[in-house]
């Protein structure tokens, strides 16, 4: 039964921790399980397209149509803005007809891209929106609104289909499930418009707002109905290029019944249903499988990742032009966005992560680019083109371009995280690598239109070059598996496309011509791994060793005497002493008067307590922090402060998370008399009359007793490792700092030890730090230890005696804790198993102390999960000493 019942309280505390992300872990399992279905479902159909043939097709269309269609595509998306002016108008949204069709633009694309059922689209226009302070329960209202209508227009569509006039009978037959997610979707409109007219619409979705009139609800399926109608009529005119035969009936019906099964799958732009659905579709009509596939690539790429990238650029703009109009001058030129385009990129949202619009995008635009010099390497030029490069060119310096090309695409894969992350030295690698790329671009075989996109983002990059401040960031063994993981699929990737373009283009060529040009299959895989070997040679120089990275270098002895002469004329705190361990780091702040110890793990800057030093300047201290970790993208959390400083921490952006409490022994007030304290009385009183001696010795401590002391340590470890950071551990010269208390047993042998650690508040409160004692001792010995101890501390005049901390006791124990502390309170009592948190509490409860509350103070951007196992490995993690 107690087996039992330890196994139970396993699996209430791991269902519990699993209730806790089950929301967001399905918000991210049900679409990719979707997508896998799909795949799974349609991989001979996905097998039996010529993916070769169709970049082949692609690459060889005028311009001109990709330009024609690209326009209307454009159009398109435009067209889904019309819902914004609805809302303008419904709401009374207080925005220029420009500001909401930018804000539509940014949010819908975004949405298309990267957003899980509107999540990322909602999370945008809430941020566009409160930074024109807007009233937070109108953009509620309006996002609520906006997730009600935007399948009305397709439901019009899913109607059309069911009575016939956009045919779709083909697939329905073919795949008889499809017909129940078409009714479902065509009986969405009736239901809406019957919802709107309830009472729970007008309280929940409008939010108790002027209830809707038969004009704004026309203009809602107006608006949507044209949305998915152009979308439809886009794709029937990228089809009509590769499918002539191809009429707008049966291009829309397609359409409609691809987006119905994409919507089903919650997939970002609908990917894998909607291709699946439209490939099927396209085939039963007829058409070989590398034109369908042909259709839907330049379909996601015209209708949505161009206007993507259109978006992200208006985004960035956007906020310098906001800033601009901030400082009160009206007259934004090009140089004036130039200036400012670096001074507004924090973009919050509600997605549990908190990033950069600037730095994120940028990011995206540089691992773009390595793809499309990648393609581009991989297919083959258009002929004249080639024929025209090689009349100006020599076959060896066009060869040459192609490899520099694929070792550039390569490396501006890897580079993008740096930019991303804002490294300065990855700008200035990105910078001349993108202008580099372009000009072999055009080498190579004259491909203008990668070699203008390359330099459009290197523009963007310039402009933005007072952005990239960062010294380093952290680049761990799991962050080179990934991107070494990233390189290695985009270079197999490139080698599998590029070694099945069939060479028939060259028999336009000399004989010698087609000796020299790259278009052999047997060489592209060798280029592709000369494009890895370089790109991880790069990698390893500037990043993975990171020569201005910030280390965990502990404080040197010289740092430590600095300290000591601190201390004469500041005060500390309980978890100074351990300061003098030496495994911390130190940063001085306010021109040296601020004390900041600090460790690093992973991505965190771990403060140890609160800063040492004069209290007016602990916020500027912190804020000063923040600053010099944001150099190496580390962010600053603060481990076991105090309350006192809450409201300071609170000011800078801090959440709390309480850890536990310190118990603190008010020796005014103690006492062994009474009952209370019978059980102490009983056992100080059995060791004192058995001969057992307490003796409490000053440094420096003779080099026999340190002998003594470690062999004791060493079999209370019974080979455990040591821990630290806010733990003492045992150490020669750190022990050599501290007062030692020893209990020798009646033959003079000892048997228990505790160093005492003082908190330089001018003698206030004394506490202990390192304890130890032999496997086998008499019952009670750490209570005579620690009555012994308190007796002597309120001799010496102390007031209080730190006894360390209950860690969890009183966290989560009210209903409206947040949840994580709720787990907590679980693992405090059930978690016997892993650590004695309720024993420990209920020892500590025989002194009768008083309890102060210790916290974690961290930043909304940081996961509160992930940081308290990153602070349990860097406790557990081996000391070390500078």
């Amino acid at each position: 039964m107690k087996r039992f019942g330890e196994i139970l309280r396993r699996l209430q505390i791991v269902q519990l921790f699993s209730a806790l992300y089950r929301y967001k872990l399905v918000q991210i399992i049900i679409p990719a399980a979707v997508i896998l279905f799909i795949y799974w479902e349609g991989k001979k159909e996905f097998r039996r397209i010529d993916w070769v043939g169709t970049l082949h097709i692609l690459h060889r269309m005028k311009p001109a149509t990709v330009l024609l269609l690209f326009g209307f595509a454009l159009i398109s998306v435009a067209a889904v803005s019309l819902y914004d002016f609805v809302l303008r108008r419904h709401f009374r949204i207080p925005l220029r007809f420009w500001e909401t069709f930018r804000y539509s633009w940014i949010a819908n694309t975004s949405n298309s891209v990267i957003g899980f059922s509107g999540i990322a689209g909602a999370a945008l226009r809430t941020f566009l929106y409160r930074k024109r302070k807007i009233p937070a329960k109108t953009i509620t209202a309006s996002i609520a609104f906006l997730s009600t209508i935007t399948i009305t227009g397709l439901s019009v569509l899913s109607w059309a289909g069911i009575l016939g006039v956009l045919p779709m009978k083909p697939v329905l037959q073919s795949h008889p499930w499809t017909i129940y997610a078409v009714w479902a979707t065509a009986l969405y409109l009736p239901g809406y418009l019957i919802l709107q007219r309830t009472s729970f619409y007008a309280k929940w979705l409008n939010r108790n707002l002027p209830r809707m009139n038969a004009a704004t609800i026309v203009a809602s399926v107006g608006a949507s109905l044209l949305e998915w109608a152009f979308a439809g009529i886009s794709f029937w005119l990228i089809g009509s290029c590769f499918l002539p035969a191809l009429s707008l009936a049966q291009a829309l019906g397609i359409y409609t019944l691809s987006a119905i099964t994409g919507l089903l799958s919650m997939a970002p732009g609908g990917i894998g249903g909607f291709d699946l659905t439209a490939l099927l579709g396209l085939q039963q009509l007829g058409y070989p499988s590398d034109k369908t596939a042909a259709v839907l690539v330049l379909f996601r790429l015209l209708y949505y990742l161009f206007p993507w990238v259109i978006g992200l650029i208006l985004a960035a703009f956007d906020f310098a032009r906001e800033r601009e109009g901030e400082s009160g001058r009206d007259n934004v030129g090009f140089e004036s966005v130039l200036n400012n385009w670096q001074k507004i990129w924090q973009f919050p949202t509600r997605l549990g992560v908190v990033g950069e619009i600037g730095a994120w995008s940028l990011g995206k635009l540089v691992f773009a680019s390595g793809i499309v010099l990648l393609l581009s390497a991989a297919t083959p030029g258009l002929l004249n083109r080639l024929q025209f490069t090689e009349e100006l060119l020599s076959a060896p310096l066009m060869r040459l371009s192609h490899q520099l090309s694929v070792i550039i695409g390569l490396l501006l894969l890897v580079l993008s995280w740096g930019i991303s992350h804002r490294v300065k030295r990855a700008y200035r690698l990105t910078l001349f690598f993108l202008c580099a790329g372009a000009l072999f671009t055009f080498t190579k075989a004259f491909d203008f239109e990668e070699a203008i996109f390359l330099l459009i983002v290197a523009l963007l990059l310039w402009i933005s070059r007072n952005r990239f401040f960062r010294v380093a960031t952290p680049f761990d063994q799991g962050k080179a598996a990934l991107w070494g993981l990233v390189t290695l699929l985009a270079a197999y990737v490139y080698d599998l496309i590029a070694t099945g373009i069939p060479p028939a283009i060259l028999k336009h060529w000399s004989s010698s011509a087609k000796l020299m040009w790259l278009i052999n299959p047997k060489q592209h895989a060798a280029a592709a791994i000369a494009g890895l070997v370089m790109a991880w040679l790069l990698i390893t120089l500037f990043f993975i060793l990171r020569p201005n990275r910030l280390a965990n270098k502990g404080a040197s002895a010289a740092e430590r005497a600095r300290l000591h002469r601190f201390l004469e004329h500041e005060q500390g705190n309980l978890l100074t002493h351990v300061l003098f361990a030496g495994d911390k780091s130190f940063f001085w702040a306010c021109n040296d008067q601020v004390l900041i110890p600090y460790a690093i793990v992973r991505r965190e800057f771990v403060v140890l307590g609160d800063p040492i030093g004069k209290e007016n300047l602990v916020s500027e201290a912190i804020q000063e922090s923040q600053r010099f970790a944001d150099l190496y993208d580390l962010t600053v959390v603060f481990y076991q402060v105090s309350p006192h400083y809450l409201p300071i921490y609170h000011e800078n952006g801090y959440r709390f998370f309480k850890l536990g409490e310190e118990a603190l022994v008010s020796l005014e007030h103690f006492t062994l008399s009474g009952k209370p304290s019978a059980n102490l009385r009983s056992v100080t009183n059995r060791f004192e009359r058995e001969g057992f001696r307490f003796e409490v010795v000053q440094p420096p401590h003779p080099e026999d007793l340190m002998k003594q002391l470690y062999e004791i340590s060493q079999k209370w470890l019974d080979g455990k490792k040591e821990k630290g950071f806010s733990l003492g551990w045992f150490d020669a010269d750190y022990l050599q700092q501290s007062t030692l208390s020893l209990l020798y047993s009646p033959s003079g042998e000892i048997i228990a030890f505790a160093s005492l650690a003082p908190s330089y508040d001018n003698g206030d409160t004394l506490s202990v730090d390192l304890m130890r004692h032999l496997p086998v001792t008499p019952n009670g010995t750490m209570d005579h230890l620690f009555v012994s101890l308190l007796k002597w501390a309120k001799e010496q005049g102390y007031a209080y005696f730190n006894l360390g901390m209950a860690p969890l006791s009183s966290v989560g124990q009210t209903q409206s804790a947040i949840r994580e502390e709720k787990l907590a309170h679980l693992v405090f009592k059930h978690g016997g198993h892993w650590y004695g948190f309720l024993g420990l509490r209920k020892y500590k409860e025989k002194f009768s102390p008083v309890w102060e509350p210790r916290y974690l103070a961290y930043p909304s951007s940081v996961s509160l999960p992930i940081l308290l196992l990153e602070l349990v490995r860097l406790i557990a993690r081996r000391p070390k000493k500078g």
